[in-house]
This record gives C-alpha cells, sequence and structure tokens, in this order.
C-alpha cells in the first residue's frame, strides 16, 4: 500500500524530523476534533485542531489548541498584540493555507503565519496535529513543530 505523502509530511522529511502517521476512516463524515481523537484513541488533551484567524490589522494568525477546548478570542488578540482577533471564514481556508478545513496543518502552509501553541502542550511527550489532509493525523515533539513553525506557547483557550 503506497502511503500518501502530504505537505507536512514532505516538510517534516526535509528537515530530518521524526514523525509518526496516524489515520482514521473519514467515510462517516465525522472529521471534528473530538471525533478524530475517538477513532485514533487518543485522549482529547493530546489532540490539537489548527484555527486560523484575522487580526484587525489584517495579519493572519495560526493558533493550535486541544480538540476539546475553545480558543478564546480575548486572549488570542493579547498574544498577538491586535486589538481585536477573529476566526478566518470557512471558505477562506483553503485560498490562505492551500489546506481544507478539517485537513488544516499547521505545517506547510502556502504562507508562513505567526503561530501560537496552547500551553497544556509542555505537559506531553508528544503532540498530534491534522497531517494536511482530512484521515491524516501526524505525531511528532513540541520542539521538532515549534522548530518548523516558530509557534510560540502561551494561554489561549476559555
Amino acid at each position: 500500500m503506497s502511503r500518501v505523502k502530504t505537505n507536512a509530511m514532505r516538510i517534516l522529511d526535509s528537515h530530518n524530523i521524526e514523525y509518526n502517521i496516524i489515520t482514521y476512516d473519514k467515510r462517516d463524515g465525522n472529521i471534528d476534533g473530538p471525533s478524530v481523537a475517538r477513532k485514533i484513541n487518543r485522549k482529547p488533551e493530546e489532540v490539537f485542531k489548527t484555527l486560523v484567524t484575522k487580526g484587525s490589522s489584517g495579519q493572519l494568525y495560526v493558533f493550535i489548541i486541544p480538540v476539546n477546548e475553545e480558543l478564546d478570542l480575548k486572549k488570542a488578540a493579547r498574544a498577538t498584540e491586535e486589538k481585536r482577533i477573529e476566526m478566518l471564514a470557512a471558505k477562506d481556508i483553503t485560498k490562505y493555507t492551500g489546506y481544507v478545513r478539517g485537513g488544516c496543518s499547521p505545517i506547510g502552509m502556502k504562507r508562513h503565519y505567526p503561530t501560537f501553541i496552547h500551553e497544556s502542550v509542555v505537559y506531553l511527550n508528544t503532540l498530534i496535529v491534522s497531517g494536511g489532509k482530512i484521515g491524516i493525523q501526524i505525531e511528532l515533539k513540541l520542539k521538532d513543530l515549534q522548530l518548523i513553525t516558530g509557534a510560540k506557547i502561551c494561554k489561549l483557550i476559555k
């Protein structure tokens, strides 16, 4: 069986970063974070979702938070030093990231956007993020994700 290589995987490979590919069945249409965590038999606090937002300045930002949590827009604005942060419209996800909603990886977007990870990640040996395609997750070390994305750790959830 040939493995699909996503842009995120190619970037990790090019930096010689170790990662595990975790796949799940997407045919039932349940691709929300908590469903994915259940499907891959992992705790929701180990599986992170990638959220793309827009600041009042027009700058885009990426936030990586546990799948069972909600982004606190006030904390996000503070982290980015923006007056206001709002979620990017779902219809614009592909245009700005190159990924589809539900398969948006923090690794390998069309452009590099300032990236932030919720502080709970420091208690984990590894974290799981989208592999860049619905049905594919990537497990890797925080330091490796930070190396690729430049992500800062901060308080981000409600």
